[in-house]
């Protein structure tokens, strides 16, 4: 696989809530879009991080990814019987740059998990990439680098 030496552009959601709750995202806001899971009537509000007016495929990717990766988040801590806090947050990154003379994208995924168990918190961002197709899609395409944050 390719690395980026070069990032051109990045495009940032954020999404808060992993269940039946009503979502919100980060405080730019040039974009909002309500998305729901498969099979779930939730709402979910994206707001993508903009420096135009318009959102980039970098932007609509991570909010698709951001989407599935939640509800999968919500999954995997209903597997193992954890009830997540109420601000529990998913934010993903989604960079376009160049290796070289080509371009590529690459990832970062953050769950945000306050109060969580650190390992407890691990378990439930890998099970939650284990399961979510738009990482399965990905997987040895790009990189990808998934992160949590309990503090």
């Amino acid at each position: 696989m390719s690395k980026i030496t070069q990032v051109l552009a990045t495009g940032k959601t954020r999404t808060t809530g992993t269940d039946a709750a009503v979502f919100s995202g980060n405080h730019e806001g040039k974009l909002d879009i309500h998305l729901t899971a498969p099979g779930n009537n939730a709402v979910r509000v994206h707001h993508f991080n903009a420096i135009e007016a318009h959102p980039t495929a970098e932007q609509l990717f991570a909010g698709a990814w951001s989407a599935c990766y939640s509800a999968a988040v919500g999954l995997t801590a209903k597997q193992l019987k954890v009830a997540l806090p109420a601000d529990t947050t998913v934010e993903i990154e989604v960079d376009l740059g160049l290796g070289g003379h080509e371009y590529f994208i690459q990832a970062r995924l953050t769950l945000f998990a306050p109060g969580i168990d650190r390992e407890v918190a691990l378990k439930i961002a890998h099970g939650a990439d284990a399961i979510c197709p738009y990482s399965k899609a990905t997987k040895g395409n790009i990189d990808v680098v998934l992160n949590v944050v309990t503090d």
